[in-house]
């Protein structure tokens, strides 16, 4: 018998990834304050965010299990998130153009005080391009709800060289760590 999970996300690429998986799922938003602790690393905010997403939506559907990710941008050591308007946009992909950042993204998977957590970083090299550019991407409306302001499964991918890691990292759900958190799990994902 397959089981359904719960993504405690809003993301539609985390669902279009669990679909293509052939992860059955259902979909409950979150809600929960994503403020970054004083001197918190990347990691551990990124992990602590993923355990509280899937902690208050698994509260609202006990037996289930429940994924919850979350993934940042990080540049100079520098958390980055998404985009609050335009211009905030073009200044982040400023700040990338011909460089290397690392895009880090943590799962947890819960079902009562069962926790698996998982972290995936990819490093992103970036081609070097001008404001033009810049300002034409953002006028597509396509970097305002990713964290760094680009998708890279979308026309974003025309800012990037290359990568180094897990392209679904920056997609913002790692799928190979998150079907090996079911399967240890033994959830019947398909």
């Amino acid at each position: 018998m397959d089981e359904t999970l719960v993504l405690a996300s809003g993301s539609p690429r985390r669902h279009e990834l669990l679909t293509m998986a052939g992860v059955r799922h259902m979909v409950d938003v979150p809600e929960i304050d994503e403020t970054a602790l004083a001197g918190e690393s990347a990691d551990a905010y990124t992990a602590r965010l993923a355990r509280a997403k899937a902690a208050a939506v698994a509260a609202r559907h006990p037996g289930f299990w429940t994924l919850g990710a979350d993934t940042v941008v990080v540049v100079d050591g520098r958390i980055v998130g998404k985009p609050g308007d335009a211009a905030e946009a073009e200044m982040m992909l400023e700040a990338m153009a011909g460089r290397r950042h690392e895009v880090i993204t943590a799962v947890a998977l819960v079902r009562g005080s069962v926790v698996e957590e998982r972290s995936s970083t990819t490093s992103v090299w970036m081609r070097p391009f001008d404001r033009e550019i810049i300002r034409s991407y953002v006028a597509t409306g396509e970097p305002m709800d990713k964290a760094g302001a680009y998708a890279a499964q979308g026309v974003g991918t025309i800012l990037i060289d290359h990568i180094d890691g897990d392209f679904f990292t920056i997609m913002g759900l790692p799928l190979n760590a998150v079907m090996e958190m079911l399967r240890s799990v033994e959830f019947e994902a398909v």
